[in-house]
């Protein structure tokens, strides 16, 4: 991604938050939006496909501390970002943000009469990436023992090039292989077993070429991981809700519940099992290089919202037999405290 396409695109308003929003919120809209604009929610829609695409691109930059101060600072300049030569003294700067962000064709021309912009100012807002620059253009270093007393310069490794994709809930779990196109050159791309949302694969050497023989710069790709309808991620456990009857809760029973690999297995609910429960099959959850997690279940109870006279009464009767029991009546006490 260019420096100028960081000036033309409002990330903000593509995930619909503050410019000043936290981490939280900005979570929050991604996880809410790729899941309407996702191509699985929407086949053969190009304009969600699209949309889908832009969402990822703005939370790749904004969930990234460093990048969205880079993104801030950049959009702070507006497109007052270009700027000409103001006659004799002036210096041309072409492409200045290109080995920085991965752009083509952004020209930059700034002056050094006396309202000139100062170069050496406006890149120390990224960590003085200007280098040897000043406002009469790049300076010869005359020194001892080289060749007609020059200093070759420096080596100076290639920014990096910024990419996100997203991955499916079980291709988190299991790994996957990926090809992915970045500025026009095609990537390989191992995603490990166990990567969590937002977590980044680097390629090293894959980012922009460095300068005076210097290395290239890496790739990092941003990973995020679709949601499951069934099964959620806690660290390393697994968890899955399960509905059971009134009467299996009260009763006890054994059910069959969904594995991630496409398996069940059998748990016993005890009799008496509240809704909101939650039991523990060891070693079912995410496997890791270190350690397998569990499968967390929890159970909920399913109240039936049609029932028949004759089931009305049913349930009736057994109420009355409960003698009227209080069961909130501890929790009144509890308020009181």
């Amino acid at each position: 991604m260019s420096g100028q396409d960081w000036l033309e695109k409002d990330f903000y308003k593509t995930l619909g938050v503050a410019k000043d929003a936290d981490q939280t919120a900005i979570k929050k809209a991604y996880r809410k939006l790729a899941r309407q604009y996702h191509p699985d929610q929407n086949p053969g829609d190009e304009k969600a496909e699209t949309k889908f695409k832009e969402i990822g691109e703005a939370y790749a930059v904004l969930s990234d501390e460093e990048q969205r101060k880079q993104y801030d600072a950049i959009r702070a300049m507006g497109g007052g970002a270009r700027f000409s030569a103001g006659g004799p003294g002036s210096a041309g700067f072409t492409d200045a943000f290109s080995s920085m962000f991965g752009g083509q064709g952004t020209s930059f021309n700034f002056s050094t009469s006396g309202s000139g912009v100062n170069i050496e100012d406006l890149f120390g807002m990224f960590g003085g990436a200007a280098g040897g620059f000043n406002a009469g253009g790049p300076q010869p270093n005359y020194g001892a023992g080289t060749r007609f007393g020059h200093t070759p310069p420096r080596p100076r490794k290639g920014a990096d090039r910024i990419a996100s994709t997203s991955i499916t809930f079980r291709e988190s779990l299991k790994g996957a292989t990926l090809t992915m196109k970045v500025d026009g050159k095609k990537n390989t791309v191992r995603i490990p077993a166990g990567i969590k949302e937002g977590q980044k694969v680097r390629l090293r050497g894959k980012g922009m070429p460095g300068e005076n023989g210097g290395q290239s710069g890496d790739l990092q790709v941003t990973i995020h991981v679709e949601p499951h309808p069934v099964f959620t991620r806690d660290g390393d456990n697994l968890r899955v809700r399960v509905p059971v009857t009134f009467a299996e809760a009260a009763l006890g029973t054994k059910i069959d519940v969904p594995l991630i690999d496409g398996n069940t297995v059998t748990v016993k609910v005890p009799a008496g099992t509240q809704s909101g429960a939650v039991l523990r099959v060891r070693k079912r959850g995410v496997e890791t290089a270190k350690h397998t997690g569990d499968l967390l279940i929890e159970i909920m109870v399913a109240v039936p919202d049609h029932l028949t006279k004759e089931q009305k009464d049913a349930v009736k009767a057994l109420a009355d037999s409960f003698d009227h029991q209080d069961v909130r009546a501890t929790l009144m006490e509890k308020a009181k405290e």
